[in-house]
């Protein structure tokens, strides 16, 4: 069954001005919602969210962004936000999940694309810029990995217990946990926006235990598939983890040792928790704006 969370749910949030946009992905039977803001021919910025989040997570990076000049584009992964959930949470799988990624980003016929991703916007964007990389101009990876089955830090071992055994998943207040910053609650109330019930959630349910930990995890091929690629991508390549997220803390050297275009760039460790687009917004959109003008 698939689920869409009723549009009023949406209605009112704060800091959230954007007009919806919807693709339904070719070949199925879901809808797939994004932000698309600023000129169509700015050069683009593509934002990717994660666990348990959606596009709400750039409020504040988005108009910075717009009024440089860029188009920016924020889409919600299919089971979050206001994109279609299934209810059912073996439908949820890596592949799949980039499946649907890739048949939007491709759908939008992209190019000189700098990406911004952390959490599973990372797994899934950098699997992205491995299939695609002639159309990414840059990239700018925080709190994020891409694992190929040889383990994972005490953080994320915490995390996977917790998902997969509290009652009920509180996901404005993971978010909430997860910034450095106290959110609002109206804020809290928005990130728990699309999820009417426990029903809607099992797409967040799912993604912790889709972590390729082990070698016996699915995609731990196709994510040591991508890595042969990323090894050879020579475009910018900017780290920019945050000071304060247990999870992934560390993960950046991985990336500046393996990836030719993290070469000479200006990596930077930013405030934050886990969900450093709460805390450091501004600098965030600076690095973005950096790395969208080169050569422009």
């Amino acid at each position: 069954m698939i689920l869409r969370t009723p549009d009023e749910r949406f209605a009112n949030l704060p800091d959230w001005p954007f007009e919806p946009h919807y693709m339904m992905l070719p070949g199925t039977a879901v809808q797939m919602h994004y932000v698309d803001e600023g000129p169509r021919d700015g050069t683009p910025v593509l934002l990717l969210h994660g666990e348990p989040s959606w596009a709400y997570l750039y409020r504040k990076i988005i108009p910075l962004l717009v009024a440089q000049g860029h188009r920016v584009l924020a889409p919600d992964l299919i089971g979050f936000g206001r994109s279609d959930k299934k209810s059912l949470r073996t439908d949820y799988t890596f592949e799949r999940h980039l499946g649907w990624l890739d048949s939007w980003f491709t759908g939008l016929e992209l190019s000189d694309v700098t990406l911004f991703c952390q959490d599973w916007g990372g797994l899934l964007g950098l699997r992205l810029v491995a299939a695609h990389p002639e159309k990414f101009k840059a990239v700018c990876a925080a709190n994020t990995g891409l694992p190929t089955g040889t383990g994972m830090s005490e953080g994320f071992k915490n995390w996977l217990l917790f998902s997969q055994t509290v009652p009920e998943l509180p996901i404005g207040a993971l978010i909430n946990a997860g910034s450095a910053r106290t959110l609002s609650d109206a804020e809290i109330a928005a990130y728990d926006a699309p999820f009417p019930d426990e029903s809607y959630k099992e797409g967040a349910r799912q993604f912790p235990t889709l972590v390729p930990i082990t070698p016996e995890h699915a995609s731990v091929a196709e994510n040591i598939a991508a890595w042969a690629v990323l090894e050879k991508f020579d475009k910018p390549f900017v780290t920019a983890f945050s000071d304060g997220d247990p999870v992934t803390k560390g993960g950046e050297a991985v990336f500046q040792a393996r990836i030719p275009g993290c070469a000479g760039q200006p990596h930077v460790i930013l405030h934050g928790g886990h969900f450093l687009q709460e805390d450091s917004p501004n600098e965030i959109a600076a690095i973005l704006h950096t790395l969208a003008s080169q050569g422009a």
